[in-house]
């Protein structure tokens, strides 16, 4: 399972550059196996990730902003979600990810 961080390494919003940065940084902290899918560089990557979120997580006006969060092709949500998820300590669960990896298994 790989989860996948779709971002905007262009944007003028300084909340979603620290809304990615902050779900990036705890990914890498935690040593959890992600990639990061640049919508504004990937034109098919950014319409598939339109698609994929569902009807009730789409604002009503505009497109969702990123970082938006899937495991595999699963839609996990977006930063609200994540946060939410961070401070309730349910991450791994809201990642659909079975329990936290041990440094033992990153290490091997």
């Amino acid at each position: 399972m790989v989860i996948k961080v779709y971002v905007a390494s262009s944007t003028s919003s300084i909340a979603v550059k620290k809304h990615q940065q902050a779900v990036v940084g705890f990914l890498e902290a935690n040593r959890i196996n992600f990639q990061e899918v640049d919508i504004t560089m990937l034109e098919e990557q950014r319409l598939w990730m339109y698609r994929n979120i569902p009807e009730e997580k789409r604002p009503e006006k505009g497109n969702p902003l990123p970082p938006q969060i899937f495991n595999e092709d699963r839609y996990c949500g977006d930063y609200e979600d994540f946060f939410l998820s961070k401070e309730t300590n349910t991450v791994f669960a809201f990642l659909g990810l079975h329990s936290q990896p041990s440094v033992k298994d990153s290490e091997s």
